[in-house]
Formats: structure tokens, sequence, C-alpha cells
């Protein structure tokens, strides 16, 4: 299977990252303009701070710089997942077992892309929500997006 620009990414920057002592949660570079923009989610035991993004942005900045993997110009922006984080791989997601997730999926499932529902078990590959009384089990690969929902 050929690895994402994402993919390739991560593997270079998680070392960095978990190396400054911050958990690496996620990558994304969603398309834009000609400017390509690589958001990196970080968390650590108690949260992070706007200094320890500043940190690791500093870092990583120095090491895409220097690997030159990304051609032409790049925004970095540095942040922690945040109270409705998304998650990047279902080994993310077993902390937050009984609480509401938001799942949008790549195909059409019973009519539907989007689901909401309480997280009640997570595999390797896959999760299950419970949605409107009915468990619904998600492989990882049919996933486009999934969230945490905080209730406030």
């Amino acid at each position: 299977m050929r690895q994402t620009f994402e993919e390739m990414l991560s593997g270079i920057i998680r070392p960095e990252v978990e190396g400054l002592g911050y958990r690496f949660w996620g990558l994304s570079s969603p398309p834009s303009g000609t400017k390509r923009v690589i958001q990196i989610y970080i968390d650590g035991p108690d949260g992070v701070n706007i200094d320890q993004c500043a940190q690791v942005s500093r870092q990583v900045s120095l090491l895409l710089e220097v690997e030159n993997t990304i051609p032409g110009a790049f925004t970095l922006e540095v942040s922690s997942p945040g109270l409705e984080r998304r998650f990047f791989s279902p080994d993310q997601m077993s902390d937050y077992i009984g609480r509401k997730i938001d799942v949008k999926l790549l195909d059409v499932h019973d009519g539907r892309r989007s689901f909401t529902g309480e997280l009640t078990e997570v595999k390797a590959d896959s999760f299950t929500l419970t949605v409107e009384n009915e468990e619904i089990d998600f492989p990882w690969l049919s996933i486009k997006k999934a969230r945490l929902v905080h209730d406030f």
C-alpha cells in the first residue's frame, strides 16, 4: 500500500515531537491554495500551552527545512487536539469509552455518512458506537473523520 504524504510527514515529525517530551496526536495537511498548510496536534499529560506549541513549531520547522521534504512554501500550525479532538487512529480512542463520538464516513452506510453515538468498544482496526440504541461497528478504513463531542 502506498504511503500518503501525511503518513510520510508524520513518520518524520513524530520522533521530533516525542523527543521534546510531547505526545504526537496527529497531523493533517488539507489541500489549500499555493501554500501548503501543515497542522500538527500535540498533547501532554496536562495538555499543552502556547509556549510549548511554539517550541515544537520552531523545532519541526527546522527539521522540515533540513529534510527538504515539502516542495515550495508551507505554513506550519501546532496546537492541542482540544476538547473536541479528532482521532487519527483507533488506539487514541480507548480513553474515551462511554463518551460521545461524531463520525463521518467515506461511503454511505444505511443511507447516511454521518453518525453520532456513545463509544462502547475499541479494537485494533475498528470501534463500536451505540447510535439510537443500536450498536454499529465501524472499520477504521471506512472513516473520513472521527472526533470527540464535548458536552458543555
